[in-house]
């Protein structure tokens, strides 16, 4: 195996820092969009295990990153707990909750496993597996869709905290079952996406999200021995408080400074270009990411990767520059 993520995840010493990018298989690739036109929606897609697989190396073959990611998406694992949802073209997700949940059905996401146990057999380089954060999942399934603002989320935490505690504990234990079969079928690293956690207050997330991503991330290191990424958004008022989760690497938007952070704490750290730099010159492009790697302070426990995901209008060729300067800066 190409195990350069790895040891650096380690602390180990690396001749380069390894890279690699949230949703870095998507529709910016041509190859991508042949793809996809083979199957109905986007979930069909999700399901089909041939193409997931494919859809899931392109990155390795055309950008050259150092780990691949399983193509899937964070709603996923409510199927098996009984919740319905789809993905409407130019719409995104649609969540339908009635307002019960069943025992999570490991069986419902067989394909997602099928997928990384493939991936193993097709590529040397690590795979990460991931699900979503309970919070985050959460608020899809009460806001029924992406918010602006999530204040039906908001207003059903505070009115109804209660019944909002044994949602998020339901989606926690269903999350230890998904993450662990997808260590089982061969997942090197897993993922866990907190993109939601921007929309709280400092106490809310510590009363709401914190406890329960914090028993998800324990009771994963307590059974499998693999490295845990936590990414979340919005970080500031909180920033203290993920410092002391069990995660062996933090995952930070570009709204967090990371060279003091680095400094601040031992864990490996995994992020932080702005998305957005992807839509500027090519020489912005190089200047911004040397910028960013020069000011690591540190020659490992870090992971060059943006501060979110890559968008469907990116232009390839500025993505395939990206990770060529990210893959330059040799550390000598």
């Amino acid at each position: 195996m190409s195990d350069l993520l790895l040891r650096a995840i380690r602390g180990e010493k690396v001749e380069r820092f390894p890279v690699w990018l949230m949703r870095q298989a998507g529709r910016y690739m041509k190859e991508y969009r042949q793809i996809r036109e083979k199957v109905g929606t986007f979930l069909d897609l999700c399901k089909n295990v041939d193409l997931a697989v494919e859809v899931s190396l392109l990155p390795e073959r055309l950008l050259g990153v150092d780990a691949i990611i399983m193509f899937s998406d964070i709603l996923v694992p409510l199927e098996g707990l009984g919740i319905k949802f789809e993905f409407l073209e130019g719409e995104g997700p649609k969540v339908y909750w009635e307002g019960k949940i069943s025992p999570y059905d490991p069986k419902a996401n067989a394909y997602v496993y099928e997928i990384i146990k493939r991936l193993k057999k097709r590529t040397s380089l690590p795979v990460i597996g991931f699900s979503g954060a309970p919070f985050t999942l959460a608020s899809y399934v009460i806001e029924g869709s992406a918010s602006r603002d999530f204040r039906k989320t908001k207003v059903f935490m505070w009115e109804r905290s209660y019944d909002f505690r044994r949602l998020l504990e339901s989606i926690t234990d269903a999350l230890i079952k998904y993450l662990s079969a997808q260590i089982s079928a061969g997942a090197d690293v897993v993922q866990i996406f907190d993109s939601w956690a921007l929309h709280l207050s400092r106490e809310d997330y510590e009363e709401f999200a914190l406890p329960f991503v914090e028993d998800l991330i324990s009771e994963i290191k307590a059974r499998h021995d693999i490295p845990v990424i936590y990414f979340f958004r919005g970080s500031s008022s909180f920033l203290d408080l993920v410092l002391d989760l069990p995660a062996d690497v933090l995952s930070v938007d570009w709204s967090v400074y990371l060279p003091s952070l680095m400094i601040k704490s031992q864990k490996a750290f995994q992020g932080n270009l702005d998305p957005a730099l992807l839509y500027a010159s090519e020489d912005t492009i190089k200047m911004k990411t040397l910028e960013l790697l020069r000011s690591i302070p540190r020659k490992t426990s870090y992971i060059f990767n943006l501060g979110h995901g890559l968008a469907p209008d990116m232009e390839f060729p500025k993505v395939k520059l990206l990770v060529e300067t990210v893959k330059k800066f040799t550390l000598s």
